[in-house]
């Protein structure tokens, strides 16, 4: 016993050791991203490089829990990099996540006056939306207000035209700008809003929401509802800035809060295994938000950094959307969006992933079954923006942190 002993305290210095020389390495890697552009996480070489080198473990019994060795150091050396890099600046420095940010948005956002519309919903308490108009007044800008009725069933023509009213009556031109303050919902639309108002000017994003904030508000994507059809009309506009403020979620209620929680369960279900397990092991939510949401939004970046426009890589964030949107338009009203994702979730995941994923859905309060007939569903599926003809891609887990694309027929998916 006592040798075995003065053996891992032998290996342990030694790995001391070697753990500064390798972090030097890595640091030298950070600044020849940060001067190339490139994004820190690169998903399909850290899994190449965890899958070469556990087989390469001559011990095949060890090979897992090397494996999730291999996995830790990653996560440490990325986020070693992103701190190297970013600071308390998010990736491509336009996004900043700091405790009563909203009360310096005029700051940060760096607006400086003509015109800005601070567009919020009904569901958002009025303070945030005041707050920010007044600090965005401060650096002289003329602001005004445009509330909209919230929820999901307001995402629509209606609430949009009345956004862009607000815009030509407000005698806005091209070097003005849109700030939304509030949820996915706010967001999406504002943005539209921005996209096309004169062919796009330019928008800021504020959630207060932890879905918003982990999810909707980085990845560009705008858009309403229309014909029954989430999301069905929309374009790409990226956000100048986004600012987050993990203040905001203590006006959330639970279900709210775990609403947006589904989607940070999809993103380490799909790429960031201790991002997963961080949830799972939680013991408390509040206190390991910040680091969920930073884990999000770094995993978010440099999927869409990667693919922008949707082309390949970034269709992994449809994990648990393709099912999960048929189930929030079906259930009318009965699910909420991220409630919609983690039934949509389990359809396609497999082995003990689906079994994880299961376990802490329910931590959360999240649903695991619903009673939508699967006619009802199919028929809403052949008409999503991400089918092609007949045929649809999906995103398979079936072990946590990694995913595969897999493109079937629509009358295949197991509903």
């Amino acid at each position: 016993m006592t040798e075995e002993r003065r053996t891992i305290d032998f290996i342990d210095t030694e790995m001391a050791r070697l753990f500064e020389q390798r972090m030097k390495a890595v640091e030298s890697i950070a600044m020849a991203k940060k001067a190339s552009g490139a994004p820190v996480e690169d998903l399909k070489r850290e899994k190449e490089i965890i899958a070469a080198r556990s087989e390469a473990l001559g011990n095949q019994a060890l090979r897992p829990y090397y494996r999730d060795f291999l996995r830790s150091v990653i996560s440490v050396s990325k986020d070693y990099q992103t701190d190297l890099i970013y600071g308390d600046k998010m990736p491509g420095s336009d996004i900043i996540i700091e405790n009563g940010c909203i009360s310096r948005a005029g700051e940060l956002l760096g607006i400086s006056g003509g015109k800005v519309l601070v567009v919020t919903d009904t569901g958002v308490p009025a303070r945030y939306a005041n707050t920010v108009a007044a600090s965005i007044e401060s650096k002289g800008a003329s602001v005004s207000i445009c509330t909209v009725p919230q929820g999901e069933a307001n995402k629509n023509i209606q609430s949009y035209t009345h956004i862009l009213e607000a815009l030509v009556e407000g005698g806005f031109t091209r070097t003005d700008a849109v700030v939304a303050v509030g949820g996915g919902v706010v967001g999406d639309m504002a943005g539209f809003a921005a996209a096309t108002f004169m062919r796009g000017i330019r928008f800021f994003n504020i959630p207060t929401t932890l879905l918003s904030q982990v999810d909707s508000s980085i990845g560009g994507k705008t858009a309403i509802d229309f014909a029954g059809v989430k999301n069905i009309v929309g374009a790409f506009h990226f956000p100048s800035k986004v600012l987050i403020d993990p203040q905001t979620l203590s006006t959330l209620d639970p279900r709210q809060l775990h609403n947006g929680l589904a989607e940070a369960i999809k993103m380490g279900a799909t790429g960031d295994a201790e991002l997963f397990e961080i949830i799972e092991k939680s013991a408390g939510l509040s206190q390991d938000l910040p680091q969920i949401i930073r884990r999000c939004l770094n995993y978010k970046k440099s999927v869409v950094d990667s693919d922008p426009r949707e082309s390949g890589l970034r269709r992994v964030l449809n994990f648990g959307h393709t099912v999960g949107h048929a189930i929030e338009a079906c259930g009318a009203g009965q699910y909420l969006h991220g409630e919609s994702v983690s039934l949509g979730m389990l359809y396609f995941a497999g082995g003990d992933a689906r079994r994880r994923i299961a376990t802490v859905l329910e931590k959360y309060d999240l649903p695991v079954s619903h009673n939508i007939p699967a006619e009802k569903l199919l028929d809403f599926i052949s008409h999503d923006k991400k089918a092609s003809g007949d045929k649809i891609t999906v995103v398979r887990v079936t072990e946590i942190g990694s995913f595969a694309f897999e493109t079937i027929s629509i009358k295949e998916l197991p509903l």
